[in-house]
């Protein structure tokens, strides 16, 4: 068979493949969701506060994520190796595969939290606006003791998502974000006798929630975690099998930093326009991530079921995987797409009640909407690239797409032609909308060959 050359009905799901990854998605992406919405609902409460508020939390929250999303990616190196080891019932391989994962999310968290620190004189260089930036800075210190629960979270659902038992993903996440909605109104607008904190307030509660939702998940999934958590095996400490994993992991982590922080340079550059701008760009942000949880969530099953396949030596079955994950994650964005453009106003005044500020928003949605079917096509051709082991290609992909054309577009029109917020935001619609063709081509060409499963040996080797 020639590479790149299998026909797109290769690709087309039959009803039990859409069944099978509908019922791992849809819990997958109920907790995606609602991870979501405890970063939707601080912003909603910290609207409330006021516009400086708002925008220290849109500032901070990109600032967390740009730091800490590199090691998540790193996590996600787990994808292939345990849904693989699953696929071909691997008990000692899926074991391995957890311990290093929580070896590697400790190491990890020391990095992330040193780098968070000195959150305030990043954002003084950065020149964000002086009034945002004091309340910005203590936010993300906030958040640091939230870094080590965050990191072993996601070891622990991408490890459970991949032996497909993602209830309890659901039920942590759902307790979690009562939790976090009932601390807010204490701690941001100082109810039952406690301090208003605001924007930082909120930070303090995400910090407490992520720890709860850790020891939540770890509750009630311990009957399936345990044969994979005890005993300790030693060669999870092992520095080759170690390295290994930051190969393979580190170009996904690469790759959501290159996204992220085109969206958090992006604010970097609204920032410059005022803090209205930025407030505004935080509003449309959150509704077009809010979205994006679904397709995204639906990735991540994707990525298993692809791993899976490619564990029992089933190619054909991985290409039917990807074609149901595209179909339900683009079908989804297509429609969220008709209704950012059709409802921008409504939208934005969910989240602010300052005219500047849904003004603001508003005149962005419709540019989300435009992008969000090429969103929905990037992220499930990642999703299904990662499955099968490829790391590298997709975060040069990124690179090109975000970096050498999107930002610089988004200068372009933003500054050069004055177009402002707007001009920044369609820039970013480009890189989006480069990304998802050449990630679809690399699909088409990765999956048009015989798969063989990821295995990493005691000596740290591929197999």
């Amino acid at each position: 068979m020639e590479v790149g050359r299998v026909p797109l009905a290769d690709y087309r799901p039959t009803a039990p493949d859409l069944r099978a990854l509908w019922r791992l998605a849809l819990p997958v992406v109920l907790a995606q969701v609602g991870l979501m919405a405890m970063g939707l609902v601080d912003t909603v409460m910290v609207g409330r506060v006021g516009p400086v508020d708002l925008a220290a939390v849109a500032i901070g929250h990109l600032y967390f994520f740009g730091v800490s999303v590199v090691g998540m990616g790193i996590l996600f190196a787990l994808d292939p190796v345990i849904s693989q080891a699953v696929g071909a019932d691997d008990v000692n391989g899926i074991a391995r595969g957890v311990q290093r994962g929580i070896v590697l999310a400790t190491g990890l968290s020391v990095v992330c939290m040193a780098l968070l620190m000195p959150a305030g004189w990043v954002l003084d260089v950065l020149r964000q606006p002086p009034e945002v930036v004091p309340i910005g800075a203590r936010y993300v210190v906030g958040l640091v003791p939230g870094v080590l629960p965050f990191y072993v979270f996601v070891v622990l659902r991408q490890s459970l998502q991949a032996m497909g038992r993602v209830r309890a993903i659901v039920i942590a996440v759902v307790a979690a974000n009562l939790l976090n909605a009932g601390l807010n109104w204490v701690f941001i607008f100082g109810n039952l006798g406690a301090p208003a904190l605001g924007a930082v307030g909120s930070a303090y509660v995400t910090s407490v929630s992520r720890w709860f939702t850790m020891f939540a998940l770890l509750a009630l999934a311990w009957p399936y975690l345990a044969p994979s958590l005890r005993p300790f095996r030693r060669e999870a400490l092992a520095a080759g099998p170690l390295v290994q994993l930051l190969r393979v992991g580190g170009p996904v982590g690469a790759q959501q930093w290159l996204e992220v922080g085109v969206f958090a340079t992006a604010g970097l550059l609204m920032g410059w326009m005022g803090a209205i701008a930025l407030a505004g760009h935080q509003v449309a942000l959150q509704l077009a991530a809010l979205t994006f949880m679904v397709p995204l969530g639906v990735a991540q099953a994707t990525s298993v079921m692809v791993g899976q396949a490619v564990g029992r030596s089933d190619t054909s079955g991985a290409r039917r995987a990807t074609g149901s994950g595209m179909l339900l994650g683009v079908g989804f964005m297509t429609a969220t797409a008709v209704v950012f453009l059709s409802f921008p106003d409504l939208l934005s005044r969910v989240f602010s009640n300052d005219a500047p500020v849904i003004a603001s928003a508003a005149l962005l949605l419709p540019i989300a909407g435009v992008f969000q079917v090429f969103d929905g096509i990037q992220v499930v051709a990642a999703g299904a690239l990662r499955g099968v082991g490829d790391t590298r290609v997709p975060m040069l992909v990124n690179l090109f797409g975000f970096w050498v054309l999107g930002l610089p577009t988004s200068l372009w029109l933003g500054f050069g032609l004055g177009w402002g917020p707007v001009g920044v935001w369609w820039g970013l619609a480009v890189g989006i909308g480069v990304v998802a063709v050449l990630l679809t081509l690399r699909v088409r060409r990765r999956l048009g060959r015989t798969l063989r499963r990821l295995v990493i040996d005691e000596s740290g080797g591929l197999e």
